[in-house]
C-alpha cells in the first residue's frame, strides 16, 4: 500500500462525492506534468488524503488503476470534453468528522516534508502547483495519528482492500470512440470510402489491416501467420490519431485476438529494441495462459523508425506502469 495526497480546491466536490479523481496527461503546452504523471502509480488500496482550502477533508481508498477518460462534464461544459481525454483513478472517499488544519501542527509535520514535490508549504498552507504527489510513510503515519481513530481505521480498510480489486469495464472508452465514429461518418468533408475505411480501421480491419500487412506478417508473440487469426492493432490508439495515423501502416502490428486484448488495454508493449515489456499490473497467472512468458525475457524483433515512434507514444500514453 501507498500513501498519496490530492490537493482539490477546485474539484474538491466533484471528486468526493464523484469518486474519482481525475487529471489530464499533459500540461496545456504538451509537457510532461509529475502530478499527473503520478496518476498512473496509483494502485487499488492505495490511501489518499484529501486536501481542500487548508484542511485535510477526507480519506480515500484507490478502488482502480488510472484508465484513460474524457474530462468530467461536471468541470465545466455540459458534456464531456472530448477534446481533454485525461486519466482517472476511481476512489472511495469518506469525508472525516475530524478534518486537520495542517498549517496549525506544521511544527510536528515539518520534519517530513519532501524536498522535492512536497504537498506542503513551510508555513503548512497547501502547495497548489501540486495535484496528487506521493506521501512517504513517516508524513502519513503523522497524518493518521493526527486525524485519529477515523485515520487509523482508515488505514485498516485500505490494508484489507487491495486483493478485492476488480478492473473495470472500458465503457468510457468506448463511448469516447462511438463519438469519434460517429464524427468520421456525418463528416461529408471526407470521401465516403474513406470514411469507411477509418471505421473499419477502429476494430483492426479493411485497408488499415493490409497496410500493416505489408509491413508485418506474423504476430510478434505468438508467430502465427494466418491473416484471418490475426488482427491489426493500432500502436498509437486510433481514438487517439489523426485519420492518416488510423490508416498508416506503421502505426499497426498484426496480433492474435488475445494479444491484441493485453496490447490495447496496456498490459504489454514492447521496447525500441523489440523487448516484450509486461505491466506490474498485470495478472500474472492470466497473462501465462493467454501466451505471455511471465517467467523469461522475450525479443520479438525489430521495429522500423515508424513503428518505433508509435511505440514511443504507446509505452507513454497506453502502457501501464503502475508498481504494486
Amino acid at each position: 500500500m501507498q500513501f498519496w495526497w490530492v490537493n482539490q480546491n477546485q474539484t474538491f466536490s466533484h471528486e468526493v462525492r464523484g469518486g474519482y479523481l481525475w487529471s489530464p496527461k499533459r500540461k496545456s503546452d504538451g509537457s510532461i506534468n509529475p502530478f499527473y504523471e503520478s496518476m498512473r502509480e496509483v494502485a487499488p488500496g492505495d490511501l489518499i488524503f484529501s486536501f481542500e482550502g487548508t484542511f485535510v477533508r477526507a480519506l480515500g481508498i484507490a478502488t482502480s488503476y488510472a484508465r484513460e477518460t474524457p474530462k468530467p462534464p461536471e468541470f465545466g461544459a455540459a458534456g464531456p470534453n472530448w477534446n481533454q481525454i485525461g486519466w482517472r483513478v476511481d476512489v472511495d472517499f469518506t469525508i472525516l468528522e475530524n478534518h486537520i488544519k495542517p498549517a496549525d501542527h506544521i511544527d510536528r509535520l515539518r520534519p517530513y516534508l519532501p524536498q522535492r514535490y512536497s504537498p506542503l508549504q513551510e508555513s503548512g498552507r497547501g502547495n497548489q502547483a501540486v495535484y496528487l504527489t506521493w506521501v512517504e510513510l513517516p508524513l502519513a503515519e503523522e497524518l493518521i495519528s493526527l486525524i485519529g481513530f477515523e485515520g487509523r481505521q482508515f488505514r485498516e480498510r485500505a490494508e484489507d482492500s487491495a486483493p478485492g480489486y476488480v478492473p473495470k469495464s472500458p465503457s468510457d472508452v468506448e463511448s469516447w470512440e462511438d463519438h469519434i465514429r460517429q464524427g468520421i461518418e456525418s463528416d461529408t468533408r471526407i470521401p465516403s470510402t474513406e470514411r469507411s475505411a477509418l471505421v473499419l480501421a477502429r476494430r483492426g480491419q479493411g485497408i488499415f489491416k493490409q497496410h500493416v500487412a505489408l509491413i508485418e506478417h506474423a504476430c510478434r508473440v505468438t508467430k502465427v501467420d494466418r491473416p484471418e487469426h490475426l488482427i491489426a492493432s493500432h500502436c498509437k490508439p486510433w481514438r487517439d490519431s489523426s485519420n492518416d495515423e488510423r490508416l498508416d501502416g506503421e502505426n499497426g502490428l498484426l496480433l492474435t485476438p488475445t494479444i491484441d486484448h493485453l496490447f490495447d488495454r496496456g498490459f504489454i508493449s514492447f521496447d525500441n529494441d523489440g523487448t516484450l515489456m509486461v505491466s506490474p499490473v498485470a495478472h500474472q497467472l492470466s497473462l501465462q495462459r493467454m501466451g505471455i512468458p511471465v517467467d523469461r525475457a522475450m525479443n520479438v524483433g525489430k521495429f522500423s523508425s515508424g513503428q518505433r515512434k508509435y511505440l514511443d507514444f504507446h509505452r507513454n500514453f497506453v502502457f501501464l506502469e503502475a508498481q504494486l
